[in-house]
């Protein structure tokens, strides 16, 4: 994460060109100013900057992303935490009415659904956290540096969002070891916004953007010589997507046996989602830091007579001052004091 420092521009002289009636107010405003550093010539003018539009964008959305992540694990955990005992109590004592179970079962699930929406984008299906647009990683069958690295020279042709636009080549030779194997893969799918890695298996591990794989995944096809890969047409290859880390549509409530599994998956999910959680709190902690650190130091000599000629321009009539005022306050909304007040 990270930080790219932006030039900030004040608000008067912002308000002054998007608000050219709010001349007169605003003038006042300068003069007072300048009768201020007039009153006090033994100190240098330091120019006041405006501490909540100073923050760096990026950094603002490190932190929001972070509570937005959780936010939803702190959601996801207290219904596992309750799921969990209702479960246990239900083994235990089989007092509880049929079906709250279930309903436990049926919110978890809803939730789990919206984990993109309700964490911004910020967790992937393996509860790992980025304020990168979240992705989803897949193997390919027969995608093996087993296979690939034997044979004679061949191109294959992969398909990765249909049509010959999304057609990429890989040129595979005798000799080539498994990482110049692995990168070729990589530069060839890069532009269609797929990476290549490879896992413990020697299987080719494919990454997308989470909102791109179904497109991807209906789309997958490769064409070679008849080498590796049958020559002709396109053949759709089968993706399989790694599996989440937490699966409630497999969890069953029908008869004991099948609640004492479902007990065990709960107590492993609640696991997956408090490690999840202490993660996230310590990214925010740095980022958190980070915006203490970034904010500027506000100059505070005289604010108390500028904040008295604020309040004479609030009480005279007119357009122009109202306009002066309502500018003054632009982008200063709930959200962010609260989150500024947060910081604290």
């Amino acid at each position: 994460m990270e930080i790219a420092q932006r030039p900030s521009t004040t608000g008067l002289s912002a308000r002054a060109t998007a608000n050219p009636a709010a001349g007169q107010p605003e003038t006042t405003l300068a003069d007072a100013g300048a009768a201020i550093d007039q009153a006090a010539p033994s100190k240098a003018p330091v120019p006041l900057r405006r501490g909540l539009s100073h923050m760096d964008a990026p950094l603002q959305n490190d932190v929001s992303g972070a509570q937005q992540a959780i936010d939803f694990l702190e959601q996801s955990a207290a219904q596992l935490r309750a799921l969990k005992s209702d479960i246990a109590a239900k083994l235990a004592t089989r007092t509880m009415r049929d079906g709250q179970v279930e309903q436990r079962v049926r919110q978890f699930s809803e939730t789990w659904r919206s984990r993109t929406q309700a964490s911004g984008g910020t967790l992937d299906a393996q509860l790992n956290f980025s304020n990168q647009p979240s992705t989803q990683r897949f193997t390919v069958r027969g995608m093996t540096l087993a296979n690939l690295r034997n044979g004679a020279r061949e191109t294959l042709a992969i398909s990765v969002g249909g049509g010959t636009a999304g057609l990429r080549s890989v040129h595979l030779a005798p000799g080539l070891s498994d990482a110049e194997i692995i990168s070729r893969f990589d530069q060839a799918m890069a532009p269609a916004g797929v990476r290549v890695s490879v896992n413990k298996d020697g299987e080719l591990v494919f990454t997308a953007p989470e909102s791109a794989w179904p497109g991807v995944r209906d789309a997958l096809a490769v064409q070679g010589s008849g080498i590796r890969f049958p020559a002709g047409q396109l053949n759709r290859l089968k993706a399989e997507a790694e599996a989440p880390v937490v699966m409630p549509e497999g969890w069953g409530t029908s008869d004991i046996e099948a609640m004492r599994a479902t007990l065990l998956q709960v107590t492993q999910a609640l696991a997956h989602v408090e490690a999840a959680l202490t993660k996230v709190r310590m990214e925010l902690a740095v980022a958190t830091q980070r915006v203490q650190s970034e904010l500027p130091e506000i100059e505070v000599v005289g604010m108390g007579q500028m904040a008295e000629v604020f309040a004479n321009v609030a009480n005279e009539p007119g357009y122009s001052a109202l306009v002066s005022l309502t500018s003054a306050l632009v982008g200063i909304n709930r959200d962010r004091v609260v989150s500024l007040l947060q910081l604290s």
